[in-house]
């Protein structure tokens, strides 16, 4: 048995309520970029599904071909979508009364999906460059098909919060702790979402922002320190 396979022994799985938790939060997040929209009742449950499903949809169907993915075979997922498309709309504007929660799930979902989708890469065989890229689609492709639907760039292509950035740390990270340390599944993958959910509350925590390649600087803070006071003194 290889390095690889040994240290996947066993497998990390999420946590049911976890992962339905979090599915329920991207999907939360679909019906609300519908609603701002004017959508209406279909339009609302496509994107909360299109959103809450797509990255683990397109990580099964299109990279792995694994045949019927749990997420349609387990009826809670598709539940968890409705609900969410449902809360969207019953509560609207209310909703920002539980925006903190919504992106702590958001953030602890970020790294535990990316290493979700690099341990089921590298156990279908996958070269880890490939897992990575996998990874990285299971984290964050819900959102990408969000906006594509909505005929927007996608948010990650724009100047952001390290959103991006976050989920490849976290599916690096989880390829070297297991491919390189030989960590068990288990310990990496905590490894992974303590390292990309810490960051990801700093990065909104002190609004640390990606900036235009063409300002000639990858990275900006929206509130930079302040200048030095002019040096004063008698003429």
């Amino acid at each position: 048995m290889s390095s690889t396979a040994t240290a996947l022994s066993g497998g990390f799985a999420l946590p049911v309520l976890f992962d339905l938790g979090a599915t329920f939060a991207f999907a939360l997040s679909g019906a609300l970029a519908a609603i701002k929209r004017h959508y209406d009742i279909v339009g609302v449950l496509a994107l909360a599904l299109v959103t809450g499903l797509g990255g683990g949809l397109i990580r099964d169907g299109l990279f792995l071909d694994v045949g019927p993915t749990p997420l349609l075979t387990n009826s809670r997922y598709l539940e968890a979508v409705v609900l969410a498309a449902v809360c969207g709309v019953v509560l609207g504007g209310r909703i920002h009364r539980f925006a903190r929660l919504i992106v702590i799930v958001d953030a602890l979902g970020l790294g535990a999906y990316a290493a979700f989708g690099v341990q089921k890469s590298l156990l279908a065989g996958l070269a880890p460059p490939a897992a990575i890229l996998v990874g990285l689609v299971n984290a964050v492709g819900g959102g990408v098909l969000r906006d594509l639907l909505c005929r927007e760039e996608p948010l990650l292509f724009k100047p952001g919060q390290f959103y991006f950035l976050i989920a490849l740390a976290g599916a690096v990270v989880f390829l070297f702790c297991t491919v390189t340390l030989g960590w068990s599944a288990n310990v990496s993958a905590i490894a992974t979402v303590t390292l990309t959910f810490v960051t990801r509350m700093l990065t909104i925590a002190f609004n640390w922002r990606t900036a235009p390649v063409s300002s000639g600087s990858l990275f900006e803070n929206d509130d930079p320190s302040p200048s030095p006071p002019a040096a004063s003194g008698k003429n």
